[in-house]
């Protein structure tokens, strides 16, 4: 396996998301890129992103792409008709805007690109190597992998940033944002707060040297 390449939350920041790729120089071929979900939400382009990332998979031969919470509530609007005010507390709007659609007016699956939604629906919940776990948020501490419980892996923050490391491999997460990384030798968080003005970031492993726009 060539190098890895893990990025933060992307929230809607495709010019960020542009930029950040001009920057990374990973091997189309060799290395891995891995995205640590939230895509889309509180910033003004979130199918841009989308779309961006289905190119990326076009032109590089392996890239990971994870599911985040604001995924998972934007299914749960879109498809099953329920927390509405959550999703858009958390800046759903933003994301139906983006696509062209009036947010007060409730959207259907066939309002999105078929391929966006199947994009959407096939995210896993967490992506795991030799050396490390991908993952949005974090997992229960003292759970195996297989037993994590897939709402802690995109929504636990304090029991996992706080727990002492035992979960075997270093985990690569997002979800809480942080000024600078979070770097532990168990732990690394890469939300840096795109979403509120701050630079998206991006983990080069094993050199654990970080890209920042």
């Amino acid at each position: 396996m060539g190098k890895i390449f893990a990025t933060g939350d992307i929230h809607g920041r495709l010019d960020k998301l542009e930029d950040l790729m001009d920057v990374v120089e990973a091997d189309h071929n060799e290395d891995t890129l891995v995205f640590l979900g939230d895509y889309i939400d509180r910033g003004p382009d979130s199918a841009g992103v989308v779309e961006f990332i289905l190119d990326l998979r076009e032109t590089y031969r392996n890239v990971v792409c994870l599911r985040g919470n604001h995924e998972e509530m934007f299914l749960d609007y879109v498809l099953k008709k329920k927390s509405r005010d959550l999703y858009f507390y958390n800046g759903g709007r933003y994301t139906l805007r983006s696509y062209g659609l009036d947010p007060d007016t409730p959207p259907s699956e066939s309002d999105f690109p078929k391929r966006h939604m199947d994009f959407f629906k096939s995210l896993p919940y967490y992506w795991e190597t030799e050396d490390y776990i991908f993952v949005h948020a974090g997992l229960r501490p003292g759970r195996p992998l297989e037993r994590q419980d897939k709402d802690d892996m995109v929504w636990i923050r304090g029991e996992f940033i706080f727990a002492r490391c035992n979960f075997g491999k270093t985990v690569i997460f997002g979800h809480t944002p942080f000024s600078v990384p979070f770097i532990e030798d168990c732990r690394i968080g890469i939300d840096t707060g795109a979403a509120y003005s701050g630079p998206l970031t991006c983990l080069e492993l094993p050199a654990k040297k970080f890209h920042q726009v």
